[in-house]
């Protein structure tokens, strides 16, 4: 943490100074600095002003939003596009169930010491003083970032539901343990009353944005939170065969299908769509497991997962697109791998149609990272998914499904009505396109002249 703040910060902070308060950077800023991580937002907490002396003061930089100025939560915008929230030091109340569930009170005389424990985590309470760098630390949380632990700070921590989330988050973000008494206590937490939106919320920075989200996956469990994701719970001791799945149930193997999936992120089109598509391949093995012939077998779990994938995403998901695209992805991402070991028999209309069911180059991103998540040596590029590629894209189906070469208007210069009967053409048309016996727009016509 050798960079001072920049330099508008700063500046704040001197203005701060000089009308009698003092500013302190506070939460992920400080111990993103500590852990020399670029910090691109800031936090600041402001002692000793009053909240409107703190208002008028920043309109002298920039704009102000009053994101909740009952309890001195403002966000400043400056001339030059930064921003920056600024909070006055304040108490928290549980007054009701659920996350919102507060009574807040601003107070700007407030002991550092106890505005700190309303923070989450002891690496979350350290603050920094903005003009001489010093950093305070009421909870050991300098040494938590040296241990890599997760550490509640106070009993406090129960009242708000939505911590148990952020606990698997930081996992996921930063590789750390969690404490054995925040684990319990986590586990003592319903968070069934937390509404979709704050659960999608950080499943998303989970799966978007952390470098560990099968690690994030795991710390649900731990923490007794997976147990409200059933269709991910039951995945616990779910057997594979050791001969293809040496790391163990279908729980652990998607953990690591979700970390593998994170060396693909930042070619993924749809960052959601594919790392749910991940997340939830093999829901379907929780019910189509099955010992035959001395083995383990799954046997249509692709198909079967569809079900159980709907049902996880009306939990944890409120974009309704989003739900075919995956259903899509995890009912075929068993094709990659299986064209390939028959590629030499492959037909044209085979890959003309897996482009009609599914993006083809997300399916294969979703496939590798199936394959890559059982502790066996993987190669890049994936040789399945370099044959797929260029099957595709010498076909032309490589971005998109074929367009049918004929629509509606033209059958209707046929003399053709509107209906059922013109649908079914069109699709007969479609088959044969896909098939490879059309061509052209031009052989489209042509069957239809002599047909109709």
């Amino acid at each position: 943490m050798k960079a001072p703040p920049p330099d508008h910060i700063t500046k704040l902070a001197s203005a701060v100074e000089a009308a009698g308060g003092r500013a302190y950077l506070v939460g992920g800023a400080v111990r993103d600095r500590l852990l020399n991580i670029e910090c691109k937002d800031f936090d600041l907490e402001v002692y000793g002003l009053e909240v409107d002396s703190l208002e008028s003061l920043l309109l002298e930089f920039g704009t102000v939003h009053l994101i909740g100025k009952q309890f001195a939560v403002l966000l400043l915008v400056f001339d030059d596009g930064n921003q920056i929230e600024v909070a006055l030091p304040r108490r928290e109340s549980k007054t009701g169930p659920g996350h919102k569930g507060f009574a807040v009170k601003s107070d700007p005389h407030m002991a550092k010491e106890d505005a700190v424990l309303r923070r989450d985590f002891t690496v979350n309470a350290l603050m920094q003083d903005v003009l001489t760098g010093e950093v305070f630390d009421f909870h050991d949380g300098e040494g938590d970032l040296e241990r890599k632990v997760l550490r509640h700070v106070s009993p406090a921590f129960i009242e708000d539901p939505l911590r148990v989330l952020r606990a698997a988050r930081f996992v996921a973000r930063f590789d750390f343990s969690i404490a054995e008494e925040t684990v319990e206590l986590c586990q003592s937490i319903d968070i069934s009353e937390l509404p979709r939106e704050r659960i999608e919320g950080e499943f998303r920075l989970m799966l978007e944005k952390c470098d560990y989200p099968g690690k994030g996956l795991l710390a649900l469990e731990q923490t007794g939170a997976l147990q409200h994701f059933p269709e991910l719970a039951c995945l616990r001791d779910v057997p594979q065969d050791p001969e293809w799945h040496p790391e163990g149930d279908v729980l652990i193997h998607t953990a690591l299908c979700l970390d593998a999936a994170v060396l693909r992120r930042n070619e993924m089109d749809d960052v959601w769509v594919e790392m749910l598509g991940v997340l939830c391949h093999d829901l379907g093995k929780a019910t189509h497991t099955v010992f035959e012939r001395n083995r383990w077998r799954c046997p249509a779990h692709d198909v079967g997962g569809v079900k159980p994938t709907k049902a996880l995403l009306e939990r944890i998901n409120g974009q309704s697109y989003v739900v075919p695209l995956v259903c899509d992805l995890v009912r075929e991402h068993l094709r990659p791998g299986q064209l390939y070991l028959e590629r030499d028999k492959v037909s044209d209309a085979a890959i003309r149609r897996l482009s009609t069911r599914v993006n083809i180059p997300a399916q294969c991103r979703v496939s590798f990272a199936d394959f890559a998540g059982r502790l066996k040596p993987f190669e890049l590029p994936w040789p399945p998914e370099v044959w797929l590629l260029e099957r595709a894209t010498s076909l032309g189906v490589k971005e998109e499904a074929p367009k049918n070469f004929l629509r509606g208007q033209d059958l209707m210069k046929q003399g053709i009505e509107p209906g059922p009967g013109m649908g079914k053409i069109l699709d007969a048309v479609y088959e044969l396109q896909l098939e490879g016996e059309l061509t052209s727009r031009e052989q489209a016509l042509d069957w239809l002249w002599k047909h109709y």
